[in-house]
């Protein structure tokens, strides 16, 4: 097991990994530049460019604990350089753990659990991950610009209001993806050898804490709990989960 985590933590992986952030953080800050010079020279005023800047900063910060969360998740059994590098490049908090979480199944694991991984199992579960998140780069690279140039030449007018065919088919994903989890953690509550009710009472509670933000949200008016009602219904579950490893 210790062999285990220092490989996937050696020094070297957390070189490699800081080479491509660094890399990435430069691009960022070129693109800053150039589009903060952009602003300039078509006449934008420098003090709203500034306000602009670090009002965007300021409500980067909030959405990312949840992104934070995510790498303290995973860094558990697939080590933190990897984990650091999926979630600040090209990873979704939702995309990460859900793969890694069926990838590991799929190679006959109960899950992302420590004492069953080995780096046979770090290799698959990593490859997974990164071929499954190709698929939108690739797309982007050969098909975005033509995308692109038909939408603002051809702009589709929706008279009556209603979501169109791409709204729908995300939140029938979405639906089918917790359908899922949800139908896996009703199936491990079931009363028998081995059942455990932990997974089904801590996805509740999450449920739950999300749904009090949405109301805040949709009712309420209270479009500032937006950026951070992911991140803080992860740490509410999380919390539920101490709790109820302590009762049960």
């Amino acid at each position: 097991m210790g062999d285990y985590l220092s490989q996937v933590n050696s020094g070297w992986f957390y070189l490699i990994v800081a080479l491509v952030l660094t890399f990435v953080t430069i691009m960022c800050v070129v693109f800053l530049v150039k589009s903060y010079r952009a602003g300039i020279k078509i006449g934008m005023d420098k003090e709203v460019l500034k306000k602009t800047i670090i009002s965007s900063a300021t409500f980067t910060l909030l959405p990312s604990i949840s992104i934070l969360l995510g790498v303290v998740a995973l860094s558990g059994t697939l080590g933190v350089p990897l984990s650091w590098l999926r979630l600040s490049v090209i990873g979704a908090l939702q995309y990460e753990l859900n793969v890694a979480e069926i990838a590991a199944q799929s190679i006959g694991l109960s899950g992302l659990r420590l004492e069953e991984m080995s780096m046979g199992s770090f290799v698959t579960i990593a490859l997974v991950m990164t071929v499954g998140i190709l698929g939108g780069i690739i797309c982007c690279i050969f098909f975005l610009k033509k995308y692109l140039k038909k939408i603002q030449s051809n702009p589709k007018k929706k008279s009556d209001g209603k979501p169109g065919f791409g709204a729908h088919a995300t939140t029938a994903m979405f639906v089918g993806l917790c359908a899922t989890y949800i139908g896996s953690y009703i199936g491990q509550a079931i009363p028998r050898e081995g059942s455990d009710i932990m997974p089904l009472l801590v996805a509740l509670v999450a449920a739950a804490a999300m749904a009090v933000f949405e109301y805040f949200i949709q009712k309420k008016g209270k479009a500032v709990l937006e950026n951070f009602s992911l991140a803080a219904s992860m740490l509410i579950a999380m919390a539920a989960a101490v709790l109820f490893g302590m009762i049960l």
